[in-house]
């Protein structure tokens, strides 16, 4: 079966692996993503399934701004692929490209259809706390993500994992099920294909960085799910009172790691969301809790923020954190 590739991400990357393990799944051509400044210097640089098929020997690589232009659409054309198979490549394929190939395009997606349709599907399931997420391997059509499901995966979410963690779970799920997929494809012996529930489709909207704001009103659950779902990206972060900030520092500071509290003090109850409740720089042998850190009052109980990143320094754990930003009980964790 010959396979034109496209994906971007290091999911993507994971998936192509997968399929090049497989014998009878031949990939004439890769298409990604063009390279993008990245770093201090703004060098231009490959995504990662780009470097992935470069380090793997893979010269038929191309990364046009737009895969329907005539000329992408040209070379593709001329890999002569029985199928097109999709990750996380960034770009809608307009009708005549999913009609050029023999088997049509596959796409294989991060969530279990038709939940989370769109773009960040990973960090919505953790986010909303679901105990079970998969991978999807569906035949594309013009709409997004809601065409027939080829076969699916099932993958648990784990109280502790942190969106990157379950990101890495997914694409090797992923590039086990959309190589099975493939093979059975080409065996023509796939099962019936499933169609969607339009009706209980779910979407899953594209991150920024602004999404990562806290709002300590929330729920602690809220808080704390959102916290780990968005590690490494967009990460979450607060702003520290206007005592810390310096010039050219706005007191920026991403959470990485937390523990909630759920044993409240008397005195904590009616303090307002993102107030300091009490700071720990060492671990108390017969505290309620295990990290260090400060406490924050969130909706109806608190956190304590157990691993930090303030801006212009590193990660830290949440003593460190104290010792070099001495906050103290009353202060108030802003949102700007």
């Amino acid at each position: 079966m010959r396979i034109v590739f496209m994906g971007s991400s290091a999911a993507s990357a994971t998936c192509l692996r997968a399929i090049l393990r497989e014998p009878e799944l031949e990939v004439v051509g890769v298409v990604t993503q063009p390279d993008r400044p990245a770093g201090r210097g703004k060098t231009l640089t490959p995504c990662p399934c780009k470097a992935f098929a470069m380090e793997h020997g893979i010269t038929a690589v191309i990364t046009p701004e737009n895969v329907n232009a005539d000329d992408a659409m040209a070379q593709i054309r001329a890999w002569s692929p029985d199928v097109i198979v999709v990750v996380a490549f960034g770009q809608f394929l307009k009708a005549p490209l999913l009609d050029l190939p023999l088997f049509g395009c596959v796409n294989c997606h991060f969530s279990l259809l038709p939940k989370y349709r769109g773009a960040s599907p990973v960090v919505a399931a953790l986010a909303a706390g679901d105990r079970m997420t998969g991978v999807s391997v569906i035949r594309m059509g013009l709409g997004m993500d809601d065409g027939p499901i080829l076969l699916q995966s099932y993958e648990p979410i784990y109280s502790d994992v942190t969106g990157g963690e379950l990101m890495d779970g997914l694409a090797v799920t992923g590039g086990v099920t959309l190589a099975k997929a493939l093979k059975l494809l080409n065996r023509n012996a796939l099962p019936p294909p499933v169609l969607q529930n339009n009706e209980d489709a779910t979407f899953a909207h594209k991150l920024k960085k602004t999404d990562g704001l806290i709002a300590w009103s929330d729920p602690v659950l809220v808080i704390e799910r959102k916290i780990r779902a968005y590690s490494p990206w967009p990460g979450c972060y607060t702003f520290l009172p206007e005592r810390f900030r310096k010039k050219g520092n706005s007191g920026r500071v991403v959470i990485t790691k937390t523990e909630i509290v759920n044993k409240m003090e008397p005195s904590w109850k009616d303090a307002a969301p993102g107030t300091v409740l009490k700071v720990v720089t060492s671990r108390l042998k017969d505290a309620p809790w295990r990290g260090t850190g400060p406490i924050v009052k969130c909706g109806e109980t608190a956190l304590m923020l157990t691993e930090l990143k303030p801006e212009g320094s590193s990660l830290m754990d949440g003593g460190a954190f104290l010792r070099g930003r001495p906050l103290v009980e009353g202060d108030l964790l802003l949102m700007q």
